[in-house]
């Protein structure tokens, strides 16, 4: 069970250990109720005009270390960040991802889990990325 459906955006945070301030609430919610899928900190920003870019950047930093956020290597150089789906022991849990071909956005599948990957002995995984290049339902629709 998504624990974001059941607790307001400040309880999310205080419960993440994250100190709740009127610009880390407002990007908080700006994402949460703005962005579906995979964002950047160019998103954020050209939703919150008035923010400072680097508060945007540290509060993503912050939200991002408290497991409210993930980190997404898409191979597009250019930095993105996912809401985590959690249940209440607030880890992110290992999902897929896509990113479309055509449009170029990336999306997170959180139904669909990281295979796990048997590596040989004396190997220790410390983090699993796993990303499926394709085309989304939208992009396939169109074509």
């Amino acid at each position: 069970m998504d624990i974001h459906n059941q607790l307001t955006d400040e309880q999310l945070l205080e419960k993440a250990g994250v100190r709740v301030t009127a610009v880390r609430l407002l990007i908080w919610r700006e994402i949460r109720h703005t962005f579906t899928g995979a964002f950047s900190l160019a998103d954020v920003d050209d939703a919150l005009p008035t923010v400072d870019k680097s508060t945007i950047f540290r509060t993503l930093t912050l939200l991002s270390d408290a497991h409210l956020l993930h980190d997404i290597d898409d191979g597009s150089g250019s930095h993105k960040y996912c809401v985590c789906h959690h249940d209440d022991t607030l880890h992110c849990t290992g999902h897929v991802h896509l990113t479309c071909r055509i449009c170029r956005r990336t999306f997170c599948l959180p139904n669909v889990r990281i295979p796990q990957v048997m590596l040989p002995e004396g190997f220790e995984p410390e983090e699993t990325e796993y990303l499926v290049k394709g085309i989304c339902p939208e992009c396939a629709r169109r074509a």
